[in-house]
């Protein structure tokens, strides 16, 4: 079977995989990982996709924020196969859909429990601390709830138009889905789609090029 990967941003710019493989930065992993998706190309006829415009926009400004060379952004319209989802003609199990709703309902219920925790919270900050010292610490109880809210509320759901383009296009294709983001994992495992983590996805492309270079 041909294999095709759909690729999400994390795909080129996870820093746990830039770490593992020993990458200098973030423009040096792009263009390694993008090296070996060429060569993957060329060699074993894999195809790595991505979604357009919305992962590829999303990929492009992130590498121009970091200063990336242009080389760089010529090799991502070279080798990755930009493709717009089909989203009309892609059709998605009335389960998936169940699930999504009670995971956002409980997501919800658990946002404003932590909401109504730090109210109370403020409150007793407010009656004791010195008006002087108000602004510094309701300004550090702000932040800490942002922090805990983001985590209680993002980790393990789809958050963007991006993540949902990615399995959209994997779907669409019976690609795997390459992403070190947990809610593009946890949603692409109960569509019955392929998952490969990012940081290990340069180690699995090596592996293919090698087994060909061992038959020659």
């Amino acid at each position: 079977m041909r294999q095709r990967f759909v690729l999400d941003t994390t795909a080129i710019t996870d820093t746990g995989m830039r770490e593992k493989e020993g990458f200098e930065d973030l423009c040096h992993s792009a263009s390694e990982i993008l090296d070996l998706i060429a060569k993957a190309r060329m060699k074993l006829d894999i195809s790595c996709y991505i979604p357009y415009p919305s992962v590829y926009t999303e990929l492009i400004s992130f590498l121009k924020r970091y200063n990336c060379s242009e080389e760089v952004i010529i090799k991502i319209d070279t080798w990755l196969i930009k493709k717009t989802p089909s989203r009309i003609e892609v059709m998605i199990p009335a389960a998936i859909f169940y699930e999504y709703v009670l995971t956002m309902r409980q997501k919800i219920n658990k946002g404003r429990r932590i909401a109504e925790d730090f109210i109370w919270e403020s409150s007793a900050v407010t009656s004791k601390v010195k008006p002087e010292e108000l602004r510094k610490e309701i300004g550090e109880l702000i932040s800490r709830f942002r922090e805990k809210y983001r985590a209680a509320l993002r980790h393990g759901i789809l958050d963007s138009s991006p993540d949902i383009d990615v399995l959209l296009l994997a779907k669409e294709l019976d690609a795997a889905v390459v992403s070190s983001d947990e809610g593009i994992k946890r949603w692409a495992e109960l569509m019955g789609l392929r998952f490969v983590e990012a940081i290990k996805f340069p180690r699995m492309l090596r592996e293919y090029l090698s087994m060909l270079e061992g038959e020659k």
